[in-house]
């Protein structure tokens, strides 16, 4: 099409590449692809432009020739979906290539979380397969102490060092208790955080925003203002929870007569206290005007005194936005985060959205108050992802309709390694 002097846009391209994959020519479906990719312009390739190409590839066995799609989409800053990387996991499985097999059950672990059934038959043929059976560590399950390091690094369940264990795979499919127990094997599921790496990025990221942000607001006292906020926390950063005052005091005081309720923010710090094993206060974090309001009330002063006194309450000053000093404190102190807020605000999408959820998903603490009644909504004990253990077995979730966790189908896989030795106790005998 480029040579013939025509311009093509990227819908016709993708018709191309696709008539040209139905017929079996994968050759030409990815070089109509890398020519328009050449030529530049307006109109840019996307994710259902190098499918045809790549997908026929697969279909025929031809795995050099799908390694060399999915690394001109990477250049291209394109990423795959669960079609592309099961496709290029089966062409990997088929023709023993174990490594490669292993680095697309991490791109599975990194980019879907739950797994269809197709692709749950493609990981379990692997695994039942007499290759997988063959794969050893090469001594890599023996540095038991460099797996775990390389797990909590991670932010839990995954290693990524490669294959752990001796022969034959166990493959079963059950479930996992409501704490993340598998009812299979017996063994514990992580809950997954972000990484250091990642969250020291979301902690650069959140500064960076709200500096910015002041900038426009042409208020460079509020930027110095945030800087000593974060000297301060430097300083004070001993908290197991961040709350936000302002969400938990104003919930559902949307009536005639409501006010923002102290009593309802005392009910949350003490249930905090009372679950930190630590006997710690959480810090709240609320606007100076409501500060001053709640202190001007001979009902509120000594309790809000107290908190001020005791270092658990932290005043945000005219002009800020309370979202910016709790989110950057409980990134910074890798906490839990007590609020509601869905943090929906176009300026948090910033953040990365993928991220961004795992983040939550991990940190962020709900609540209700049912007739006065308060109850934490906690981060569940384990996460709904792939997950790879120093031990070397996986887990793979299957999505399910209803994403009803007592119901979802795992398929739990292990083998032999040395930490099962009753005389290792998880050390080299």
């Amino acid at each position: 099409m480029v040579s013939s002097g025509i311009s093509p846009n990227e819908a016709s391209v993708t018709s191309v590449a696709r008539l040209a994959a139905a017929k079996g020519n994968g050759d030409y479906a990815f070089k109509v692809v890398k020519e328009f990719v050449s030529v530049g312009g307006v109109s840019i390739p996307r994710l259902r432009t190098y499918a045809p190409a790549l997908l026929c590839f697969c279909e025929k066995l031809e795995a050099e020739k799908g390694y060399e799609v999915e690394e001109h989409m990477e250049a291209a800053g394109i990423a795959l979906e669960e079609a592309e990387i099961s496709a290029l996991l089966k062409v990997s499985a088929a023709t023993g290539r174990e490594n490669k097999v292993y680095r697309y059950l991490h791109k599975l672990r990194e980019y879907v979380g739950c797994v269809s059934e197709e692709t749950l038959k493609i990981i379990e043929e692997w695994f039942c397969g007499e290759k997988a059976g063959e794969v050893g560590d090469n001594g890599i399950g023996s540095d038991v102490g460099m797996l775990r390091e390389a797990v909590l690094n991670n932010g839990g369940g995954w290693h990524g060092h490669g294959w752990v264990g001796e022969g034959k795979w166990t493959v079963k499919k059950g479930n996992v208790s409501s704490t993340g127990r598998c009812l299979s094997c017996s063994e514990q599921l992580a809950c997954v955080d972000t990484n250091e790496v990642e969250t020291q990025k979301f902690v650069d990221s959140l500064v960076a925003l709200a500096m910015d942000r002041k900038t426009k607001m042409n208020s460079c006292e509020t930027n110095v203002v945030f800087s000593e906020f974060q000297d301060w926390l430097e300083k004070h950063g001993d908290y197991e929870a961040i709350v936000d005052g302002a969400n938990i005091g104003l919930y559902q005081q949307n009536f005639v007569d409501g006010s923002f309720s102290l009593s309802q923010l005392e009910s949350v710090m003490k249930e905090l206290y009372r679950e930190s094993g630590n006997n710690k206060w959480p810090l709240i974090l609320l606007h100076k005007r409501r500060v001053k309001t709640l202190l001007e009330n001979p009902t509120h002063r000594n309790l809000v005194e107290e908190w001020i006194s005791n270092g658990v309450l932290y005043a945000t000053p005219p002009g800020s936005n309370d979202d910016w000093y709790w989110l950057y404190a409980a990134a910074k102190l890798k906490c839990l985060l007590v609020t509601n807020d869905e943090m929906r605000d176009h300026i948090f999408e910033l953040l990365g959205s993928t991220f961004f959820q795992k983040w939550k998903e991990r940190h962020q603490v709900r609540y209700t108050f049912v007739k006065g009644n308060l109850k934490l909504e906690m981060p569940s004990p384990f996460s709904v992802v792939i997950q790879e253990s120093e031990k070397g077995s996986w887990h793979f979730p299957v999505s399910c309709e209803n994403n009803e966790e007592s119901s979802r189908t795992w398929m739990c896989i292990s083998r032999q390694s040395i930490l099962d030795s009753p005389k290792s106790n998880g050390k080299i005998p």
